[in-house]
């Protein structure tokens, strides 16, 4: 295994068994009671019409409330109350409901029913674009292919007509809406009805899909995926495209290149590995189906940096000279990425792409020291902050889920909540970083001498563990 990519694995590892500071969020949700307002739908259609890249940033208005922001700088700064503590009150948690469905999407839903349960939990309504990125929408998207494959076993299509694909997507959001995830999905996911109809593939059924394509050889690669291995040295990756090559062009052989001029040809090839997912989702078991899909969304989302930021030009006014630490620098700095961290939760390999890029941006600026180093800047750093504590929640880098208790409401693991120093890039240019590169080395684990929060140890032995309890009100806007 390449010397970074065992850095990686033996961080997430250590962080998990070890746990050095390993966080578990416990999310209450506090419901208005007119959360079903009518407005609701006015605020929706008003949200979609003005849907941009920085929905992620700014989440959707859920019901007829208000963007909501889990972070420090809108919950009331009191002291932290000493553990044991029980919280002022118990909130309540909405009804799950039957639908009310079209009635024109020939489907048996309950036989996908876990993972629709899955999806809902996953974006539920306060928190679906808190954890948009990394959990939301990597689980609708992997729904809405294993409802592509699956919604009728006994037809030869892998693909959905337009009329059926516009009333089973309504349905399927309908579905997850009354199991109490948030409308606003699609808008928040880039998705709609037409993910469901094959667009312009030419292939859309099995008969020809499996003539064309070495089907064995696909479902080899992709029946198992290894989480470790997956992003790194993939094999069902690969294996995808090249089964989507062959039917967007299927007269092609597999070594012939498919030209690539056009939009047209690209958005192709796009629908195209939608049909594959479809053809995936109906050959394999559909939480097999499930697990794939979400590691391969994980590689992708891993990749880049989910959050949007500014030009840091008052930073590299106050760092630019700075050889030794500064409390104007330092100031300015953390101002900054204070202004970034409460937009979503990202995970740890997001988190060093995220300190990569702005580092990359200060060095460009004529930042030349490392300056996270000199303000004592970490990883947790960037993502948002547990009220009180002032620590960071670092999603882990696999796929993830919410978890919803009627007890306790909504949960999940921050992983790499240690003091892991935040990378300063080697110039101002990212091609050099790679989270697989053999030379690519993490920061090390600090020892228990670096540690600047000392946690509540569990006899020394097990995980760090708070219970962090944090409320959410909702600001009403009525139209």
């Amino acid at each position: 295994m390449p010397r970074g990519e065992l850095a990686m694995d033996s961080l997430e590892t250590v962080s998990w068994l070890k746990g050095c500071l390993v966080y578990r969020f416990l999310l209450f949700i506090i419901w208005l009671s007119s959360f079903q307002d009518v407005a609701a739908h006015d605020k929706l259609n008003e949200h979609s019409s003005r849907s941009t890249t920085s929905e992620l940033a700014n989440p959707p208005g859920i019901g007829v409330s208000g963007p909501i922001q889990v972070s420090p700088s809108v919950i009331p700064k009191y002291a932290s109350p000493a553990l044991p503590w029980t919280p002022p009150m118990y909130p309540t948690f909405p009804d799950t409901y039957e639908p009310k469905l079209t009635g024109k999407c020939p489907t048996d839903f309950q036989a996908i029913s876990s993972i629709i349960d899955t999806a809902a939990s996953d974006c539920s309504q306060p928190f679906a674009a808190l954890v948009g990125n990394v959990i939301c929408c990597p689980q609708f998207v992997s729904l809405l292919h294993i409802f592509q494959g699956q919604h009728n076993v006994k037809s030869d299509k892998l693909v959905l007509p337009d009329a059926v694909a516009t009333d089973c997507f309504s349905d399927i959001v309908s579905i997850l809406v009354s199991r109490r995830a948030n409308m606003t999905i699609p808008a928040l996911c880039s998705v709609t009805s037409s993910n469901l109809t094959g667009g312009s593939c030419p292939v859309t059924d099995v008969t020809t899909f499996e003539k064309v394509v070495n089907s064995s050889k696909l479902l080899d690669a992709c029946r198992t995926v290894d989480p470790l291995k997956e992003c790194c040295r993939p094999i069902c990756q690969p294996a995808i495209m090249e089964a989507a090559l062959i039917i967007s062009g299927h007269q092609m052989t597999v070594g012939d290149k498919i030209p690539l001029g056009g939009s047209n040809n690209v958005n192709t090839i796009n629908d195209c590995k939608n049909v594959v997912f479809s053809y995936l989702s109906r050959k394999l078991p559909a939480d097999k189906a499930n697990a794939a899909f979400r590691i391969l969304s994980s590689c992708k989302v891993n990749k880049a940096c989910p959050l949007e930021f500014k030009e840091p030009a008052e930073v590299i006014k106050a760092c630019r000279n700075v050889a030794a630490p500064s409390p104007s620098c330092c100031s300015s700095l953390n101002a900054y990425i204070s202004g970034i961290q409460n937009q979503m939760l990202i995970t740890n390999k997001q988190a060093i792409v995220c300190a990569t890029v702005i580092g990359s941006m200060l060095r460009k600026g004529g930042v030349m020291t490392n300056i996270y180093e000199l303000c004592d800047v970490d990883l947790k750093d960037f993502s948002v902050q547990a009220y009180g504590m002032q620590q960071g929640c670092l999603l882990r880098s696999y796929p993830a889920d919410l978890i919803f208790d009627n007890t306790s409401g909504y949960s999940f693991t921050c992983d790499l909540t240690d003091n892991i120093a935040a990378p300063w890039p080697s110039s101002s240019s990212m091609t050099s970083l790679s989270l697989c590169a053999p030379e690519m080395s993490l920061p090390a684990l600090p020892t228990s001498q670096t540690i600047k929060n000392q946690g509540f140890r569990n006899g020394g032995v097990g995980a760090f563990r708070l219970i962090i309890w944090v409320f959410l009100l909702y600001v009403v806007v009525r139209h």
